[in-house]
């Protein structure tokens, strides 16, 4: 990822830290850069979607009551990588659609 697509990808893990419950003994910045760490590989459409997935609890793996793990938001990440691929080989690749914040 670029420095830019990092400055958004870190906002968008924070809105999903915002959006489940964090115990109060979280270092929310030691679990950025887990996740950032994790992620870093990914392109940054493919995580947004999987965050968007997580928040509207559209993932089935998991408890949606809680925020996912960094292994459970990679699967999600790789999972939606390939649909996007899928979709681009099939020719009606769809535009990304982006999370503000």
């Amino acid at each position: 990822m670029t420095t830019a697509e990092l400055q958004q990808a870190t906002k968008a893990l924070a809105a999903l830290f915002s959006c489940f419950p964090q115990s109060a003994l979280t270092d929310v910045e030691m679990q950025l850069r887990g996740y950032l760490g994790a992620i870093r590989d990914a392109e940054l459409a493919d995580l947004q979607a999987a965050i968007q997935r997580f928040v509207r609890g559209e993932v089935r793996s998991g408890n949606a009551q809680f925020c996912p793990s960094s292994a459970q938001l990679c699967i999600e990440v790789r999972e939606r990588k390939v649909m996007r691929e899928l979709l681009a080989r099939r020719g009606g690749q769809a535009p990304a659609k982006q999370l503000t914040g």
